[in-house]
């Protein structure tokens, strides 16, 4: 429009220049089509001509004659003259390009500052005693645009996410800027947007199922997983014959079978300390394993499976490393409600603060932790509590992950090794021949077999369903559990020489949550880092910490729970007929212990010893006669001041430094 404009201004000046005398005709080299001058009829029509001083069209002498063309088809300009105007449209349209690219993020970002610091100073405002004397009217209409959301003070815990851009990128706020108004871009993250029109949300008092309910929930369901499709008697679950790989179920006692997970008869819960191992996983990064037994497989050449092996000839290995399956986050989600409906009561005597959970860096833990956080506080969870997520690495000290600053003396895992292989020769000797019918050109070792069983656990709680299990007999899964039972009797628990060490830490934090008491004496795997009142609270009614399978079985050992080793250190030439220590009963996939603190009332009890602490495994009491002071109770009852007592014993019985520091 610019260029127009200055073109007719040109004209212009030449027409009056015209007027003056100047010589009009056309100059050499010129068409008359490139003559800048019109035709008079257009002259006439631009109203350059006077017609009042009596001059007719025939008579102007300054101007060309020659027949003019119709109105209705206007003469075209010079090539060079529309190659000039184009270039000035060119120019303008750049240059209102330019500015609106530089206006609009301007404003966009002038909108969002405004949103956040506007929406800041609207809560001060409504803070100050004045508030109160605007207009209802005006108060109603401020809060529709800008709802008052108290501040939460999260202490250091970066759980407040106020802006989504970092999430959404440039270009994606841009675009969700002018979708979304600037209450719903920039007042909340997208997971936790208000949409509107939710409908009544009133909610209802928290439960309290262990006090309330005639009998104790129990969780046996392996949904959406198919079991496998072996003959087994009725009471037979292969699944529950695992080891730690064996999915989460309700245990029916450990040594008590006349109690429950339920409050005992005149008591009431004060507080939990709830220890939760991870959801099911993919196999570790370690050497061996199934892994390897894909890559030997795969190695070999020429040979063929038949019968009931010849799923093997199309089998690839299609399993992760280290990360929750999908069951396994489906795991940590439904004990998180089932934590709820136990348990939330004692959200009612948080006072307003939040509870802070633990657990580590490691994937499949912090993970697990925000699922089982997703199942209690419901989506979106994040400003419901605070996670504290400390470092699993060496050189770390972490009462989580313990094994990392207390490591095995050399040589030690290979004892244990040896032991496994013994146990091995013995209970797959006879599986070894039958499969090795079914395969040719290839010779199938005792490491082979006992890793189809493994391939069988792996593939059912990461893929749903696996042929490897119906290889496999009700017996030969009975020497599986057995396997399981012997490696961690060795590696983690009674026979472990470091089992006290490495759980000494987290004896030590229970110890110091028990009784309010801040540690000042950091002699082990504890971490004086997080030992303050914001990132380890003594006064909270519940405790959630994600460790291992390995934690569990150390616990055992260091808090003196003598009832699992009763029957003693597992033979390694038969399956013994009674047994108390078994693996899949107190470290499986989404294993979890709580320590209940209860109050008491019954006539059975003095006034001296009303608070009681008990331990439920897995939704089973365990026996607490291991512990110096705790006597035989049916429902697994131990006076509190003596369980702190028997806990200060074991503490004060370990030298961790002569075990652990290595020179």
């Amino acid at each position: 429009m610019v260029g127009l404009g200055k073109a007719k201004t040109k004209s212009a000046s030449v027409i009056a220049g015209a007027g003056a005398g100047a010589h009009l005709g056309p100059g050499p080299g010129l068409s008359e089509d490139d003559y800048e001058l019109q035709p008079s009829s257009y002259t006439d029509h631009l109203g350059l001509h006077s017609h009042s001083h009596g001059h007719s069209q025939a008579s102007e002498p300054l101007l060309p004659q020659y027949d003019p063309k119709p109105p209705s088809s206007p003469v075209p300009l010079a090539p060079h003259r529309q190659l000039e105007r184009s270039r000035r449209r060119s120019r303008t349209c750049a240059t209102l390009l330019c500015l609106w690219a530089t206006l609009v993020p301007l404003c966009l970002g002038m909108a969002l500052l405004g949103c956040w610091f506007g929406r800041k100073g609207l809560d001060s405002v409504r803070g100050w005693q004045a508030w109160e004397q605007v207009p209802q009217d005006i108060k109603d209409w401020v809060d529709a645009v800008a709802p008052y959301q108290a501040a939460v003070d999260h202490g250091p815990f970066p759980t407040e996410m106020r802006i989504p851009c970092d999430s959404l990128g440039y270009l994606e706020s841009i675009v969700a800027s002018l979708r979304y108004s600037c209450r719903s871009l920039c007042l909340a993250p997208a997971h936790t947007r208000s949409i509107g029109y939710a409908g009544p949300t009133p909610t209802g008092i928290e439960p309290a199922v262990l006090a309330t309910a005639p009998v104790a929930p129990l969780h046996t369901g392996i949904s959406p997983l198919v079991p496998p499709n072996v003959k087994t008697s009725s009471s037979f679950s292969i699944m529950q014959h695992w080891g730690n790989l064996s999915p989460y179920y309700s245990v029916s006692s450990h040594g008590l079978p006349e109690t429950s997970s339920l409050f005992p008869e005149h008591c009431e819960l004060d507080e939990v300390h709830w220890l939760q191992r991870h959801g099911a996983r993919y196999p570790t990064s370690n050497a061996g394993g199934p892994g390897d037994l894909a890559l030997r497989l795969k190695k070999a050449s020429g040979w063929t499976a038949t019968g009931e092996m010849s799923f093997l000839n199309d089998w690839e290995y299609r399993l992760g490393a280290e990360l929750l399956t999908p069951f396994g986050r489906q795991q940590l989600f439904s004990l998180g409600v089932a934590a709820r409906i136990k348990y939330g009561f004692l959200l009612d005597k948080m006072s307003g603060r939040l509870p802070v959970l633990r657990t580590e860096t490691q994937d499949r833990m912090f993970k697990s932790a925000q699922n089982f956080a997703a199942g209690f506080f419901g989506i979106p969870a994040e400003d419901q509590y605070n996670l504290e997520v400390m470092i699993e690495s060496k050189g770390f000290n972490n009462t989580l992950a313990p094994w990392n600053t207390c490591p095995d003396t050399e040589g030690y895992n290979k004892e244990v090794l040896d032991r496994l292989h013994q146990w091995d020769d013995v209970f797959l000797k006879d599986a070894r021949k039958r499969l090795q019918k079914h395969m040719t050109g290839y010779d199938l070792s005792i490491n082979d077999v006992k890793d189809f069983m493994d391939m069988c656990a792996y593939e059912t709680v990461a893929l749903g369903y696996s042929a490897f299990c119906d290889l496999f007999e009700q017996k030969e899964w009975r020497g599986y559990e057995y396997r399981n039972d012997i490696y961690w009797w060795h590696a983690a628990s009674f026979g472990y020489p470091l089992a006290k060490a490495q759980g000494l830490g987290w004896v030590q934090e229970l110890v110091s949550r028990l009784t309010h008491t801040r540690l000042t004496e950091f002699n082990s795997t504890t971490n004086s880092s997080f030992h303050d009142d914001v990132h380890f609270p003594l006064n909270d009614p519940i405790y959630v910490d994600f460790t291992h399978d390995t934690e569990f079985a150390l616990l055992l050992a260091t808090m003196n729970l003598t009832t699992f080793a009763e029957s003693g250190e597992p033979p390694l030439d038969r399956i013994p007929k009674h047994r108390s220590f078994i693996a899949s009963k107190f470290c499986p996939f989404g294993t979890n212990l709580q320590l209940q603190v209860l109050k008491c009332s019954s006539p059975g009890l003095s006034a001296k010893t009303d608070k009681q602490v008990r331990l439920i495994l897995n939704d089973a009491a365990v026996p607490l006669t291991g512990i110096d002071g705790c006597p035989k109770h049916e429902d697994g009852l131990c006076p509190f001041e003596a369980f702190v007592r028997g806990m200060k014993e074991i503490i004060g019985g370990v030298d961790f430094a002569a075990d652990c520091v290595r020179e």
